[in-house]
């Protein structure tokens, strides 16, 4: 098949002879047509048909156009080539039936699409969308290409299809994005065309170990103090250290010979069609896009593999919108040495001649194939012939859609050791979309640890880790956190506890980057503040445990103990006078201070105060430096400090020690408040909406309806407006075309008699109510005169409640009517100027 092309005529005009004539010619046995299944055409219709119901499909998807009709034609030569050359190879998939029993040639089924969304943009982010979007629905009988090809318009609505639908569908989507993208008609292991990822590693996790690096340790210096010797048994450390190497093997072990078990088992169940499971794929070459090197997609499950993976068994066929190739190549080793330059005819067969991938010269030797009589217009007419355009309708892909995702909003992937669920946002009222969980058999009976991941958050929480192991619960925050908090770490939620807190440092006043708690130790650590503090450590006193007495006030705060801080250098002082730490002892009310070391010494001046008792009670009070301080010089030579100096020294440090008992205090107050605001949220499990989510944001919905309401009332006033109040006048008068003085004079009047009228018999209508209100009031007094001796409570409780009523609505009805006397003359004469007004009667009314 190497040069017997379609458009070849010798080679044509031996195919118009039956296939099973030229295999009586040649002595072969007589070639079997591939027997179609009907029932299984019918069946897949039937099944479409129950779900999707009346399809309503354009003209496009039940008829072909006449350059479809001639492609299929190509197809159908290039079909007939292949079996009379190829007999035992499996028949190609060029021209199945689409969903109105049409015939399409598989490369118009492409429809290249790019769409608005953001995360469709990439390959990644279209492979993970098509493999969460859709339902796999397995080839029957998987060792044969399907005889229906469905366009992408019902895939997406259908939300099910194999895996030559999702190839479809993604490589329509990828070729819409700019990448060079091929569907590939091959052979695959039996794990990748059941979508079984039970044995491969959650890609998650392969991230986790990139991301770890191995510990580099610092290089010993030949000149380093050494460190303290331990006074500890070198033998026991040994026996110790053996005794969790072997309980660590052991578990290892125990682990390999479960995994041995489990392959052993997969082994023993081999699969009978290997070799021969029908797949179908997506190949992006290199080049457009930046694509550094040619890789496959999976489109079940989006994930990319390299080309020379052994999932892969082989390749027939491969198509984009503009071609067709059949391979050539030597499949023995799977697809590890197939060439992929689609230019070379020897290693792929094309159907249409390509200018993008231009071909091998056909050598001279074989020129003998080519029909010299050929006519050179049909020859020409034959060379230009491309693909005709996509039948299928432009793909939409709803914003709804893309939010959701997976059918219903939810889906679960087993992998090795773990399984991962996705889920739609706002379809859990605590805002989770993604759950991977851990487990440590390969049977998954027993999990290490749980990942969730959120989004929508009012909190800005983004992501929790909960290890079993160690019982730890680790949360991850986004920007825009209260206290720019990005990482807690923690054992329980209540204070005084074990945790480690992270913050970004450039979006808090104070510059803090961390905090480390026990329950009697913490530990900050700063970055660019202004004062260079750098780390602050305090330890605190054990909590003695008091029963608590009802109405004494107890002291939430701790007993601090000791304070330690630590400066980075400030290069405007000089090193003497730069502080680099300064210890604060409570308790024992010392005060220890080191100074930064200068450059060309090996140790630093040290001082420390040893403060009297009630210094800052009396100010007479005499103060001996020489008793207080005491200094270690670097120096022998340098001046002793003045004893103000080191007074004031002393001052500045008690100032100091209030400040930074006061900066504990705020921290600890922090830590308590931020205890009790995450103890609010995980009980709210609030969820932001943005203002553009028109679905979900009530407040939207309510000014929304607000504005429906307001346009309804405008148009039912303008309707109104728009009434033609002459309009009964008019009918009476016979509906003249010319409206003269006298018809116009005979309008006027009978209007404003009408609406005389109308203004009589509405007061007299309000009159005789009154009248009759009053008479029955009347009526009702007499009757209380003459049996008021002999009624019960009941009764005259009635009847004063009658009287009530009666004489309220005697007063509605008296102020209507005098409302109605002193607005009637208002509205006769507004009609009457309306009258005059009106463009029909102006003129001709006018000086009447």
């Amino acid at each position: 098949m190497r040069y017997l092309l379609p458009w070849h005529r010798c080679v044509m005009d031996k195919l118009e002879e039956s296939d099973e004539e030229l295999a009586v010619k040649e002595g072969e046995p007589e070639i079997k047509k591939p027997i179609i299944e009907i029932g299984m055409k019918v069946d897949q219709l039937q099944l479409l048909t129950s779900e999707m119901g009346d399809l309503n499909s354009p003209s496009t998807y039940q008829a072909n156009t006449a350059k479809e009709e001639t492609m299929l034609q190509y197809a159908e030569n290039f079909r007939r080539q292949y079996i009379y050359l190829y007999p035992d190879r499996k028949p190609l998939l060029l021209s199945p039936l689409n969903e109105c029993r049409v015939q399409k040639f598989v490369s118009t089924t492409l429809r290249p699409t790019l769409l608005h969304h953001e995360e469709l943009y990439n390959w990644d982010g279209c492979a993970q969308f098509v493999a969460d979007f859709l339902i796999v629905d397995s080839l029957n009988p998987v060792t044969d290409v399907p005889d229906y090809l469905f366009s992408s318009t019902i895939i997406l609505k259908r939300q099910k299809g194999n895996c030559f639908d999702f190839s479809t569908l993604l490589c329509s989507l990828l070729i819409g994005t700019g990448y060079n993208a091929y569907c590939v008609s091959g052979y695959a292991v039996k794990e990748m065309c059941l979508v079984d990822e039970t044995r491969d590693i959650c890609p998650l996790l392969k991230g986790n170990d990139k991301s770890k690096k191995e510990k580099v340790q610092p290089a010993v210096k030949r000149y380093a103090v050494k460190p303290v010797r331990e006074l500890r048994s070198k033998f026991e450390l040994n026996m110790q250290a053996r005794k969790q190497t072997e309980l660590k093997a052991e578990e290892e072990k125990r682990q390999k010979d479960l995994e041995h078990a489990a392959d052993q088992r997969m082994k023993r169940t081999h699969d009978v069609l290997h070799g021969l499971r029908v797949h179908c794929w997506v190949l992006v070459l290199a080049g457009k896009r930046e694509v550094p090197e040619k890789f496959f997609i999976d489109p079940l499950t989006g994930n990319s593999y390299e080309t020379t993976n052994e999932r892969f068994l082989g390749i027939e066929s491969i198509w984009n919108d503009r071609n067709y190739w059949v391979n050539m190549q030597d499949c023995k080793f799977g697809c590890k040495d197939i060439n992929f330059d689609l230019g070379d005819p020897v290693k792929w067969e094309y159907m249409l001649p390509d200018s993008e991938n231009p071909q091998i010269a056909i050598p001279d030797s074989f020129d003998y194939l080519i029909d010299e009589g050929e006519d050179d217009d049909e020859k020409e007419v034959e060379k230009i012939f491309d693909m005709p355009p996509s039948w299928v309708q432009q793909i939409i892909i709803p914003n709804k859609d893309i939010e959701t995702r997976c059918p219903k909003g939810e889906k679960l992937i087993q992998y090795k050791k773990a399984n991962l669920e996705k889920y739609a946002p706002y379809l859990n009222i605590d805002g989770m979309v993604k759950r991977l969980i851990e487990y440590e058999d390969i049977e998954c009976t027993s999990f290490v640890k749980v990942t969730e991941w959120y989004a929508n958050r009012k909190d800005m929480l983004e992501k929790i880790e909960r290890n079993m192991k160690t019982r730890s619960i680790t949360e991850y925050f986004k920007k825009g956190r209260p206290l720019a908090l990005t990482k807690h770490v923690y054992r329980s939620s209540e204070p005084e506890t074990d945790r480690k807190m992270k913050y970004n440092s450039m979006l808090r006043v104070d510059g803090l980057l961390s905090r480390v708690q026990t329950a009697t130790e913490m530990t900050e650590k700063f970055r660019d503040r202004p004062d260079f503090l750098i780390y602050r450590q305090v330890t605190f006193a054990k909590r003695v445990r008091k029963v608590k007495l009802p109405g004494v006030m107890q002291s939430s705060y701790r007993v601090i103990l000791k304070i330690t801080e630590r400066f980075a250098r400030n290069r405007k002082k000089a090193a003497h006078q730069d502080v680099a730490e300064q210890i604060f002892l409570i308790t024992e009310e010392h005060i220890q201070l080191t100074y930064h070391r200068e450059d060309d010494r090996i140790t630093a001046l040290k001082r420390e105060f040893i403060l009297p008792p009630n210094l800052l009670q009396k100010d007479d009070q005499e103060v001996n430096m020489d008793q207080i301080v005491i200094t270690f010089e670097v120096d022998p030579l340098a001046k002793p400090c003045k004893n103000v100096v080191l007074y004031q020294t002393m001052m500045e440090l008690l100032k100091a020690q209030a400040a930074s008992m006061q900066g504990v205090r705020d921290s600890e107050h922090e830590e308590r408040q931020f205890l009790k605001d995450r103890a609010a949220e995980r009980r709210a499990n609030e969820l932001s909406i943005s203002v553009y989510d028109t679905e979900r944001n009530e407040k939207a919905k309510e000014h929304r309806r607000d504005q429906m309401r307001f346009e309804e009332e405008q148009r039912k006033r303008r309707a109104e407006e728009e009434l033609d109040y002459l309009a009964p006048f008019l009918a009476r008068q016979g509906q003249p075309r010319r409206i003269t003085k006298k018809i116009a004079l005979v309008l006027r009047n009978d209007c404003l008699t009408d609406m005389k009228q109308k203004l009589i018999d509405k007061a007299n209508l309000i009159q005789s109510r009154f009248e009759k209100e009053a008479l029955e009031l009347q009526n009702k007094q007499q009757w209380y005169q003459q049996n008021q001796i002999s009624m019960t409570k009941e009764d005259e409780q009635a009847y004063l409640s009658y009287c009530s009523e009666a004489m309220f609505r005697i007063h509605i009805l008296e102020v209507r009517l005098n409302i109605h006397k002193e607005t009637a003359p208002i509205k006769y004469l507004a009609l009457e100027d309306k009258l005059r007004r009106d463009v029909r009667l102006a003129k001709k009314l006018k000086g009447c």
